[in-house]
């Protein structure tokens, strides 16, 4: 970690580490996390007091920036969150918690711990349907299984379907789902795709009847050897399916099927914050920071550590 990006304050100084988490949840001042008051709320700096720590004088109660966070009750230095978010944030394929143990000079628990909430403040709380009028949204499905990184207790050769929806030039959402059907991916496309926009997927018939919903279906053939002609293509998602396989099997090597959606969270968050649309790797890791508010993760077995073993 010689580089100039890893010796920035917040990598290295709990107090800038603290005043940039901070900044980032509350860039108009404190808001009271029991209350929501932003009134009346003032530091606390006696001796006693631990750094950060404010009182909101309208409901009596104290809190500090990582309250109501999935940092919160974290012993972990905010200098170290903040840098696995930045590593977590900024690596295109991943980045294995036995490379964060080493890395941070943490245990392997911790460090599986600390990647388990940074998935967790990675996921998209928006659900309004991307797309709309002009835009195009690519749909497809792909099956991930032993030799891809996810393993099921029972079943050695179970494949799981990840069905992802992505606006081109834009975000993704992705899923996984326990039946491949026609009813089952409408449901989806219904809650996460705006039907003003031109929708493009593959010759499967299970899109068939959902594409008559949308302003224009446009299909590609593949069972043809079509790959796309013009604006008919479906290359953006089998570009993220193809990125997302990689991770999932030269980075993280094997996940249980419980946590398999909080991977899915990571790659979306990356995705749709990418360099391509003018989000660079601290932008992107304020944005993660941004989004660990309002979310809990805990866990009452430790051993679950043991599920993700990765790469040297």
């Amino acid at each position: 970690m010689a580089t100039a990006k890893f010796q920035q304050q917040i990598f290295n100084d709990e107090i800038a580490a603290r005043k940039a988490l901070e900044a980032v949840r509350w860039p108009n001042g404190p808001t009271c996390p029991h209350c929501g008051s932003v009134e009346g709320i003032v530091a606390l700096t006696t001796k006693s007091a631990r750094p950060g720590l404010k009182y909101c004088n309208a409901c009596k109660g104290q809190f500090t920036a990582t309250v109501g966070t999935v940092f919160e009750r974290s012993k972990i230095p905010l200098t170290k969150w903040w840098l696995a978010s930045h590593l977590m944030g900024s690596s295109k394929k991943g980045f294995s918690a036995h490379q964060m143990h080493r890395t941070l000079g943490v245990t392997y628990k911790t460090a599986w711990f600390m990647a388990m909430r940074i998935r967790e403040a990675m996921k998209d709380m928006g659900m309004e349907p991307m797309g709309g009028e002009g835009p195009h949204i690519e749909a497809d499905e792909t099956y991930i299984g032993n030799k891809h990184g996810v393993k099921k207790a029972r079943s050695t050769h179970h494949k799981h379907a990840v069905f992802t929806v992505l606006e081109r030039g834009g975000r993704a959402r992705s899923f996984h789902i326990d039946k491949v059907t026609a009813t089952e991916l409408a449901k989806v496309m219904a809650k996460h795709a705006n039907p003003a926009s031109t929708l493009n997927t593959d010759e499967a018939l299970r899109y068939r009847k959902m594409g008559k919903k949308f302003a224009k279906h446009q299909v590609v053939n593949h069972g043809k050897g079509q790959y796309g002609a013009g604006d008919h293509t479906t290359n953006s998602v089998e570009g993220f399916f193809s990125i997302f396989k990689r991770g999932m099997k030269g980075v993280y090597q094997h996940c249980s099927e419980d946590h398999l959606h909080r991977y899915l969270s990571e790659f979306d968050f990356r995705y749709s914050n990418r360099s391509a649309l003018g989000i660079e790797d601290t932008e992107r890791t304020q944005r993660l920071m941004k989004g660990i508010e309002g979310k809990r993760l805990t866990y009452r077995r430790t051993d679950k550590a043991s599920e993700e073993n990765s790469l040297g």
